[in-house]
């Protein structure tokens, strides 16, 4: 009786078992030439029905849900909040605010006697005029020609030797009108001068200086 043969003594290669069921798993899972089907090879290009977005993906588990709506944030109340739209800065209203009024904006007569006299006083005395008189009067104008003007309201200036004498002159009533000086040693003045006529805006500063000059101009100063 012959003997068995071993494969490998032979030299022939056994099959392998691989090759054998290659075809039956190929045929099993391969898809119908006939109709599309649908098969279970796992893939990584499928979505999760868990993960994906139901919104786009209608192999999404469950039911869609409407997202939430965003909230409006709050109006700004905070003092570093920036401020609504057309509300302007705390500091823009504070700059806006009114100034204190100056003693300028005081009735005429009022700023004449309280401010004006009493600082031209003080302002003549430093200048070595110790003594001098002044009073706020309501009368004619004493030039030279000018008898019969009507009244109007002047600062009267004497000297302490009675010789020199000067007018400040406020026809319109307001130290923002016309103004006019007038000054004479032992008669009646014969000249109406302008005073302080190219100035925007009359100051208490302003009417001391301008005629504190106007005096030292005329040699009638202490100093002088």
């Amino acid at each position: 009786m012959a003997e068995e043969t071993n494969h490998n003594e032979a030299g022939e290669v056994a099959p392998s078992t691989v090759d054998k069921q290659a075809p039956t798993v190929a045929e099993e899972h391969a898809p119908s030439t006939d109709s599309p089907e649908a098969t279970d090879i796992p893939t990584s290009n499928a979505p999760d029905p868990k993960a994906a977005n139901p919104e786009t993906n209608p192999n999404a588990a469950g039911t869609k849900t409407t997202p939430p709506k965003r909230e409006k944030p709050a109006a700004a109340k905070a003092t570093g909040d920036k401020p609504a739209a057309g509300e302007k800065p705390a500091a823009a209203k504070a700059a806006k605010k009114e100034k204190a009024p100056g003693v300028e904006d005081k009735p005429f007569t009022e700023f004449i006697q309280q401010d004006y006299l009493p600082a031209l006083q003080k302002a003549i005395a430093q200048q070595g005029v110790k003594d001098l008189q002044l009073s706020f009067v309501k009368q004619k104008i004493p030039v030279k020609g000018m008898e019969q003007s009507g009244e109007c309201w002047q600062i009267v200036g004497n000297y302490p030797d009675g010789v020199r004498h000067f007018n400040v002159y406020f026809p319109d009533e307001t130290i923002q009108g016309k103004k006019a000086f007038s000054c004479y040693e032992g008669k009646q003045p014969s000249t109406l001068e302008s005073f302080l006529i190219d100035e925007r805006k009359i100051t208490l500063d302003l009417l001391i200086w301008g005629l504190v000059q106007r005096l030292d101009g005329q040699k009638w100063l202490g100093r002088n």
